[in-house]
C-alpha cells in the first residue's frame, strides 16, 4: 500500500510540472542569426562578457627588430700564421692598445727561414746577374761581342730583378730583413687594441690548422666603434633607408638607448628566417656595449590612411582574418579585415571597417563559437512537441 501511495504521489507531481505555464519556467534565450548578424537577447548573461573598442586611425608604431654587435669589420684584422712554426714570445695580450706595425708575437719558423734562404738566393742572383750584364754592354760597345748575347744578358738581368722583388716584398710582409734568422714575427697591421689571444707559448702552428671557423690568433680592433646586424623583415625592409638613424636596446642595458645608423642593406632574403640583411654602425666611446652583445633595434614606422584595432581583436578563418563589430547593443556582426602590419599588441588594417566602429577586444572566441552554433540550429528543421491529452 505504501509502495503504491509513493508512485501516486510521483505521478501527480509530474503532472503538475507538465500542466505548470512555461511563464513560470526560468529559460535563458539563445541568440539567433538574422541578416547575417549574431543578435543576443536583451539581459543575456554572455553580454557582460565581451568588451569592445572604437576603431582609431593607426599612428606611428615602434617597430622591433632583433640585433647583433659585432666589431667593425673595415677596423679589424684577423691575424692567421703565413708559416709553421713553434711560438717562442708573446710581446702582446687582450686590452693593450697597439699600433700598425707592432709586433705582437715572434715565432720560430724553419718555414719562413726557407723564405728568407730564397730572397738571399734572389740577391745573389741577381749582383751575378748584374755583372754579367755590365760586362756585356762594355763588350758589345768595344765591337767584340754579339748583339744577342749583350740582349741575353740584359734579359736576365732583368728577370733577377723581378725575383728579387718577388722575394723582398714576402719576407718584407712579416718584417724580415736581409738575414736568414728563421724569425717569423706576426705584426699588427693597423692601430688598434688587441681583443683576442688565442696562441700560447711553444704552441706549434700551421696555416693548415685555421679553417673558416676558426679562432684567429690575434685580433685587433677598434672597440669604440662597432657594427650592429639587423634581420628586417619583408614586409618592414621597404621602411629601411641607408642614413637612417635606429634605436638600440639590449638585455643587460635596458634602461639605456644607443644610437646606430644604417650603413648597408642586402639584396638577398635569408632562405630560412625570410628576413634582409642590414649592417648599422654605433659609437662606443664608453666601450659599454661588447662583441656579440644580443639587441633589439627600434625605429618608428608611420601608417598613413590606415586603422589600428587590438590584436585580440582578430581571428583567422580558413585563410582570410575577421573581427566581430557591435552594429548595435547585443547584435553583432562578422566581417573581413586586410592586414598591414601585426604585433602582439596592436594590428593594422586597410580598409574593412571605419573609424568609430567598435570591434569586440575580449572572448571574440565565444562570439564565434555562438554564431556557428546559431548557423546550425538555424539549418534544423523545428521539432514539433505533441500535445498532451488529459
Amino acid at each position: 500500500m505504501k509502495k503504491t501511495i509513493t508512485t501516486l504521489s510521483l505521478f501527480s507531481v509530474f503532472l503538475l510540472s507538465c500542466s505548470e505555464s512555461p511563464s513560470h519556467m526560468e529559460v535563458t534565450q539563445q541568440p539567433i542569426v538574422q541578416n547575417n548578424q549574431l543578435r543576443f537577447p536583451a539581459g543575456n548573461p554572455q553580454l557582460s562578457l565581451l568588451a569592445t573598442v572604437e576603431v582609431k586611425p593607426a599612428e606611428n608604431i615602434a617597430i622591433e627588430l632583433p640585433a647583433r654587435i659585432v666589431w667593425d669589420e673595415q677596423k679589424t684584422q684577423r691575424i692567421f700564421p703565413a708559416f709553421s712554426g713553434r711560438v717562442k714570445q708573446i710581446l702582446t695580450d687582450v686590452g693593450q692598445t697597439v699600433t700598425e706595425g707592432t709586433l705582437l708575437a715572434q715565432v720560430a719558423s724553419p718555414e719562413f727561414g726557407a723564405a728568407q734562404a730564397d730572397t738571399a738566393r734572389a740577391l745573389a742572383d741577381a749582383l751575378v746577374a748584374n755583372k754579367n750584364f755590365a760586362r756585356q754592354k762594355e763588350l758589345y760597345s768595344a765591337g767584340v761581342s754579339a748583339q744577342k748575347d749583350y740582349e741575353q744578358a740584359e734579359a736576365d738581368a732583368i728577370r733577377a730583378k723581378a725575383e728579387v722583388d718577388r722575394a723582398q716584398s714576402r719576407t718584407a710582409l712579416y718584417g724580415s730583413g736581409q738575414s736568414v734568422n728563421q724569425q717569423l714575427g706576426i705584426r699588427a697591421s693597423l692601430s688598434g687594441m688587441v681583443v683576442e689571444r688565442n696562441v700560447n707559448p711553444d704552441q706549434e702552428i700551421r696555416p693548415d690548422q685555421f679553417g673558416p671557423n676558426s679562432p684567429a690568433l690575434f685580433v685587433v680592433t677598434d672597440p669604440k666603434n662597432l657594427w650592429v646586424l639587423i634581420d628586417v623583415r619583408e614586409t618592414e625592409i621597404q621602411q629601411i633607408k641607408t642614413g637612417m638613424k635606429v634605436s638600440i636596446k639590449t638585455p643587460s642595458l635596458p634602461d639605456q638607448n644607443f644610437e646606430a645608423t644604417i650603413r648597408a642593406i642586402a639584396d638577398t632574403i635569408d632562405p630560412m628566417t625570410r628576413t634582409i640583411k642590414v649592417r648599422a654602425s654605433i659609437e662606443n666611446p664608453q666601450r659599454i656595449l661588447k662583441n656579440e652583445m644580443l639587441a633589439t633595434a627600434l625605429f618608428q614606422r608611420s601608417f598613413k590612411n590606415n586603422l589600428n584595432i587590438p590584436a585580440s581583436s582578430v581571428f583567422l578563418k580558413g585563410s582570410d582574418h575577421i573581427v566581430f563589430v557591435e552594429i548595435e547593443p547585443g547584435v553583432f556582426q562578422s566581417k573581413k579585415v586586410t592586414l598591414v602590419f601585426e604585433n602582439k599588441k596592436d594590428v593594422i588594417i586597410d580598409g574593412g571597417l571605419n573609424i568609430g566602429e567598435k570591434v569586440v577586444s575580449q572572448n571574440g572566441l565565444l562570439l564565434a563559437k555562438e554564431l556557428l552554433n546559431a548557423q546550425e540550429d538555424s539549418q534544423q528543421a523545428p521539432m514539433k512537441v505533441p500535445a498532451i491529452k488529459p
